[in-house]
């Protein structure tokens, strides 16, 4: 009696067909998210603003310190050449960002408002970008219509000045160049108003 080598050409043929579907859904999946990766940086101003707004977070609390600011020399988003030395006599809030980073994005609302609120008490937000192309820091500055100046960073100077690599990380410098106040991830506006405004009262 011979044995009949059909089911088990099937069976084969079977296999083959689930290895070909499996190898075909994760290269669509693949694909997919390869494009979703470069897109990413391209949405709408208004979904961009409305992501961020969603967003919830518990705010990061302010540290105090006392020691005197780095010196910093980069270049600004329009293309010249800033230093932190220009802005002694001023409170400086600085803060370390990128477009790509989720907290980053969902305290620049804060920051905006905060900024807008005290820029007439001799106060700014200095926002440094660390380390991306022009073209897509533009856009997301456009986008979330941030008034502050925002400061380029290729080789990430300031977070080396900073000795902190976390983003977002943001320090407040006081007139007198003396970093007062620190602190690592994203804030809220009150408590921008509870830390940082009795600085600008002194």
């Amino acid at each position: 009696m011979t044995s009949n080598p059909q089911p088990k050409q099937n069976r084969q043929r079977s296999f083959n067909r689930r290895v070909m579907a499996l190898f075909l859904s994760g290269a669509g999946l693949l694909i997919i998210a390869t494009a979703a990766m470069i897109l990413l940086p391209r949405i709408t101003s208004t979904s961009a603003q409305n992501n961020v707004e969603e967003i919830d977070y518990q705010s990061a609390v302010p540290i105090e310190v006392d020691y005197p600011a780095p010196e910093l020399d980069l270049v600004s988003l329009d293309g010249k050449a800033v230093s932190l030395r220009d802005f002694r006599g001023q409170v400086i809030l600085v803060n370390n960002w990128a477009f790509w980073c989720p907290p980053c994005r969902a305290e620049l609302p804060a920051l905006e408002k905060y900024h807008q609120a005290h820029q007439s008490q001799n106060f700014t937000v200095i926002a440094i970008e660390a380390g991306d192309q022009f073209e897509d820091v533009d856009y997301h500055v456009k986008s979330f219509e941030m008034t502050f100046p925002v400061w380029l960073d290729p080789y990430e100077k300031s977070l080396k000045a900073f000795k902190n690599f976390s983003l977002p990380s943001s320090s407040v410098i006081d007139a007198q160049g003396q970093v007062r106040l620190t602190w690592t991830g994203p804030i809220t506006y009150e408590m921008l108003e509870k830390y940082v405004t009795p600085l600008l009262e002194e």
